[in-house]
């Protein structure tokens, strides 16, 4: 692949590796983070650039990537005198990989347009280990066009890259994704708390099931941690709490049912306020365990 002009603003639990992988496939990089050290921190690691303004990191990028905490924080980064869109020009492409709302997706792509500049909204999965192995799987919207100008470069990082339609597309598809991880992460807590009250050997019982039917990627990942209380790693309530507050308010406005995901969501609301916020989000398990 040819190198690439690229700047990636945010540099966060996600955004950090994923710009690492840019670099390492041979891309010129220039990063910029909220707090200046962590991109400093980056370039020392990585090489590159460190500029001190998401516009500053854009001026001359072929693809700016974002990766930053939801909605305003993306507004604030990519919009204004000093966000990247200020100095992007065509055929530049802003690509984001946010977990943000399908409506600032709209909002950005109608921005860039303006400018003659493409945009993507491309939220990922996988998490912190996606991230740092480069195998997230990363959900595109956007033009069929733009999406093929910046499609090898997410490669670096990913292993699925895939466009799912128009503006917004992507988001609606993470949406998707973070109201069955809900389900999925409730339904293995109450197995596995079911399964340690009648008596089973709880890693057992995930061998043999996790052979069958009931197989996720969360009970491969997290089945044996949620049977060792562990959880002080991972996606943190939270943001599963942001990200479902995104599912339930497009429900909202599109007449969709999550019966399911609300109650979960009520469930990680009483986690935050057990003091419980920065768990990874299978400790759901603590709330059937201290039941007794």
């Amino acid at each position: 692949m040819n190198a690439r002009n690229v700047a990636f603003i945010g540099l966060g639990t996600m955004g950090y590796p994923m710009a690492g992988h840019l670099a390492r496939a041979g891309h010129r990089v220039t990063v910029y983070n909220r707090t200046p050290s962590k991109a400093e921190q980056w370039v020392r690691e990585h090489g590159g650039t460190a500029a001190p303004t998401p516009a500053t990191a854009a001026a001359n990028a072929e693809l700016v990537m974002t990766c930053v905490g939801n909605d305003d924080d993306l507004r604030a980064v990519t919009l204004g005198a000093d966000g990247a869109l200020a100095t992007m020009r065509a055929p530049a492409v802003l690509v984001d990989h946010t977990t943000a709302s399908a409506q600032v997706a709209r909002e950005l792509h109608a921005a860039a347009q303006a400018k003659g500049v493409g945009c993507l909204d491309a939220p990922v999965s996988g998490g912190q280990s996606g991230a740092e192995s480069g195998k997230l799987t990363i959900m595109v919207g956007g033009d069929a066009g733009t999406f093929a100008r910046a499609e090898g470069v997410l490669a670096c990082y990913a292993r699925a890259v895939t466009r799912l339609g128009g503006p917004g597309s992507g988001q609606l598809t993470k949406m998707v994704n973070q109201i069955c991880i809900a389900g999925m992460v409730q339904a293995l807590s109450e197995g596995i708390h079911f399964a340690e009250k009648a008596g089973l050997d709880p890693l057992a019982v995930l061998d043999v099931i996790g052979k069958g039917a009931a197989q996720s990627w969360q009970m491969d990942n997290r089945g044996k941690t949620m049977v060792a209380d562990q959880f002080d790693f991972g996606f943190a309530v939270d943001w599963m709490r942001k990200d479902l507050g995104i599912c339930i308010a497009e429900a909202r406005a599109n007449g969709a049912a999550l019966p399911v995901t609300a109650l979960v969501d009520q469930f990680y609301a009483r986690l935050a306020a057990q003091g419980g916020g920065r768990r990874d989000t299978s400790s759901l398990i603590r709330l059937l365990r201290d039941r007794g």
